[in-house]
């Protein structure tokens, strides 16, 4: 069945209205009619299974059928600390963190960042097309939530924005202990909250590694093979998915 996703003020006890872009596209490109099946999300692990009632003008109308909670997210929460990246790399870093289950992107400037910040207008339309595609992947991947895309952070906000989490990890290339990287992993309950910092192209400098390590943010590696910032985040969040699973 189809997925779409809604605000809280939508849903009522019986009915659920559907408005915006998702009525054309129920409409008149999906081809949909009244008695037609459709799964809504609250985008809080709720899933409603309704029918549709009425398509009246910029509003569709479902009746609820059977509520049930969303079994696609994982235990724990998984946040992804990205060095920004060059060019629309960042758009292909959301849409595949998404799939693979991250909860939060924080988007990170650090002294090896290229991209510069831009005007507020233009760092708000980057915003909204970035949590736009978080939006799609979701909808793509049945998730139960719409991932955030939060506004950018200094490397020294991120720090402190993940003190509280129960795990931190920083893939560095100088990290050469496979085995102690196995055991930290391994170590990760299904109901842990996890950061992943990955650096932008060139990596990390010395210094905010420290900074990291101070912070309790643990260097590990990834292998004997460098990866791109596009890959690293990607590698990590695939490993910790299978880690979250496995230990429900």
């Amino acid at each position: 069945m189809y997925r779409f996703y809604v605000e809280p003020n939508q849903i009522g006890e019986i009915n659920i209205n559907i408005t915006g872009s998702d009525v054309n596209h129920i409409k008149n490109v999906l081809r949909m009619t009244p008695g037609d099946k459709i799964i809504i999300c609250n985008g809080q692990g709720k899933d409603f299974y309704c029918i549709i009632k009425d398509e009246s003008g910029s509003q569709i109308t479902t009746e609820i059928q059977e509520v049930i909670d969303t079994d696609t997210e994982l235990g724990g929460k998984l946040y992804l600390f990205q060095g920004i990246p060059k060019k629309d790399k960042m758009e292909l870093i959301i849409q595949k963190a998404v799939e693979l289950g991250v909860y939060e992107i924080i988007p990170v400037m650090t002294k090896r960042t290229v991209v510069k910040l831009e005007d507020k207008r233009k760092e708000l339309k980057k915003l909204e097309r970035w949590q736009s595609i978080s939006a799609s992947a979701a909808k793509q991947s049945g998730r139960g939530i719409i991932p955030k895309v939060t506004d950018t952070f200094t490397m020294k906000e991120a720090v402190s924005y993940a003190k509280n989490l129960d795990c931190k990890v920083i893939p560095y290339e100088k990290a050469d202990d496979i085995t102690n990287t196995r055991k930290i992993i391994e170590s990760i309950k299904s109901n842990h909250s996890v950061g992943i910092f990955i650096g932008p192209e060139g990596g990390f400098e010395e210094q905010e590694i420290e900074q990291a390590r101070n912070a309790g943010i643990i260097p590990i590696t990834l292998g004997r093979r460098i990866l791109r910032t596009e890959t690293a985040g990607l590698a990590v969040l695939a490993m910790l998915m299978l880690q979250l699973e496995s230990a429900r």
